[in-house]
């Protein structure tokens, strides 16, 4: 059973979703596991690490801090794109030296950055360990390097290293 449904939770949450995006009939049921079955399939086919977790107890703590900071970061964005040019903006890029080294933590760092408004992940050295971020509104560079690794690489290390 396991070759034939390799990853469950994410294979029901796909066909969910599937069904939720559509209209759900007995035909719309059949493709949705067809494609579940082969996306997990595919993924079992990739051979993807398995996350060794240390701190479960960090986890929460970490949703908050970056659903807080998701909604900080639209809230500032809805505001620079309202009120137009009143001040001039200046967007760049900022090089973020990292002590992380897990692949799933930083694959979850990413996600992070990226699905913040005005912020995108632009580049991973592994040789010099450093991320370059693109950010809507530099103001102030080390305040990003700051945040960056004050909140989220301190807890990611915390619950992955």
């Amino acid at each position: 059973m396991r070759r034939l449904v390799p990853y469950p939770l994410m294979m029901a949450s796909l066909l969910l979703m599937w069904l939720l995006l559509t209209d759900f009939t007995v035909g719309q049921l059949i493709i949705g596991l067809v494609v579940s079955l082969m996306a997990g399939q595919g993924l079992a086919a990739l051979h993807p690490a398995s996350p060794r977790l240390r701190r479960w107890d960090l986890i929460p703590k970490l949703i908050g801090i970056v659903l807080y900071d998701i909604v900080l970061s639209n809230i500032e964005v809805v505001t620079i794109i309202v009120r137009g040019d009143r001040r001039v903006r200046r967007s760049g890029f900022v090089n973020i030296p990292l002590e992380l080294r897990d692949p799933i933590g930083l694959a979850i760092l990413s996600v992070i950055v990226t699905s913040t408004p005005g912020t995108a992940w632009m580049d991973y050295d592994s040789s010099r360990s450093t991320v370059l971020l693109h950010v809507l509104d530099l103001v102030d560079e080390e305040a990003w390097v700051d945040t960056i690794k004050d909140r989220y690489e301190f807890l990611l290390r915390e619950i992955f290293e």
